[in-house]
């Protein structure tokens, strides 16, 4: 490594450093005040430092920007994953499994379509990349909406079942968006039968299907070697932050070693700990929760802001603005009103139009956009993911705590 790449890795960790301290002095303010979500000002930090602005770093120095930012990301995911997979109730998934059924199966596929049809008609891409651009858009991220379901604005003004819905929708949205991102890559690569052939086998079946079982198995057998290791004294409750990491590690990288979801994998693995461990380790949850988010996860929005790709977006011109604006008004909003009377207890009108609003984009699409790119060499799903991604992490991270108070005013 040159001397130029050992100086800009330090700007950047120095920096990092600098922001998670000053988010962590000044978290109140920037949220409650200047209504400004820490994703942004992250976001902000890798575009000052970027070669677009102040120059002082430069992701090609370092190596590939698109791994980079693909690994950057996919570690982003495992890591908030697991920390919710801990810090929702522990049988919210079951008992809430109709709910989660009609976001994840309804919701999640009206989505996609609607994207990829408003990337057709107005980029006019050919469908099939339309339709892998829509792919890309299609699951919420953890990150990104850790800020609306957390801190003290998110507890005292919304109700648990907002709350539990939404983190743990993007969570598992984030595992099994992959058949859709893989559909059409599948298509374009391939003759129709072999691609839905290999599709339904090796991405449904073994993908989805076999990172469920190997990621319930790894988590609840580390679940109960942690409480063995507990009764006989082996462990002491310290452990539990650098237990929960490794585990996160072990299975994000032991899955996909194996050719499956590791995503996924990662959060079923934290649902089945939480099953195995006792009720005295969610004491811990919390600090884990807020030692994961302001250290592990900002550096991904740091990243992005340094590797925006503002070429490309120049050439979209003003039509890539109006696709970004159209797909954040209608990718989510108009499925979740028309899926209403199947939301349970989520069925008041102001529940959907809260959910249906808050569905922000973020590092799960940086990961399937660069997965996109890497099978298919098609740069549309990053130029245009990017700036929808951007767009998402402002606007949403803007409304974030305006709209949860008023959602709180509305039902006090």
């Amino acid at each position: 490594m040159d001397q130029l790449s050992t100086i800009e890795i330090n700007t950047a960790l120095l920096t990092v450093g600098l922001l998670v301290t000053a988010l962590g002095l000044f978290s109140t303010v920037l949220k409650q005040r200047l209504y400004l979500s820490e994703p942004i000002v992250a976001l902000a930090v890798g575009v000052l430092l970027s070669p677009a602005v102040l120059n002082w770093v430069d992701l090609t120095h370092w190596g590939n920007p698109d791994g980079i930012l693909e690994q950057g990301a996919r570690l982003a995911i495992a890591i908030q994953l697991m920390a919710l997979a801990l810090r929702i109730p522990r049988q919210y998934p079951f008992k809430q499994w109709r709910i989660l059924a009609t976001l994840l199966g309804l919701v999640m596929p009206l989505m996609w379509l609607t994207s990829g049809l408003l990337v057709y008609w107005m980029i006019g891409l050919p469908f099939g990349v339309a339709m892998l651009v829509g792919a890309v858009l299609t699951p919420t991220d953890p990150v990104v909406s850790t800020a609306v379901v957390t801190g003290a604005v998110a507890e005292q003004h919304l109700p648990p079942r907002i709350r539990h819905a939404l983190a743990t929708e993007s969570a598992i949205n984030d595992g099994i968006a992959l058949p859709f991102v893989m559909l059409p890559i599948l298509l374009l690569n391939r003759p129709l039968g072999e691609a839905l052939g290999h599709w339904v086998v090796t991405t449904l079946l073994w993908e989805v299907g076999g990172a469920v079982v190997i990621g319930a198995l790894l988590g609840y057998g580390a679940g109960k070697l942690l409480v063995w290791s507990e009764v006989r004294a082996t462990a002491d409750k310290a452990s539990f932050l650098t237990f929960t990491l490794g585990l996160t590690l072990l299975v994000l990288t032991g899955v996909s070693l194996m050719g499956s979801n590791g995503i996924l994998a990662v959060f079923v693995a934290g649902l089945a700990l939480d099953c195995a461990v006792g009720a005295q380790e969610r004491s811990e949850e919390e600090n884990v929760q807020e030692a994961i988010d302001r250290f592990f996860t900002l550096y991904i929005f740091v990243l992005l802001g340094l590797a925006l790709p503002w070429q490309s977006w120049l050439a979209l011109g003003w039509r890539g603005v109006g696709l970004a604006i159209a797909i954040l008004a209608f990718r989510r909003l108009p499925a979740m009103l028309l899926v209403r009377p199947l939301l349970g207890q989520l069925q008041p009108l102001q529940d959907a139009l809260f959910i249906g609003w808050f569905g922000p984009l973020g590092a799960a699409a940086v990961f399937y956009a660069f997965l996109a790119l890497k099978e298919t060499g098609l740069d549309q799903p990053w130029t245009i993911g990017s700036l929808v991604i951007c767009l998402s992490i402002l606007v949403h991270g803007i409304t974030a705590v305006p709209l949860t108070k008023l959602y709180g005013r509305q039902h006090s």
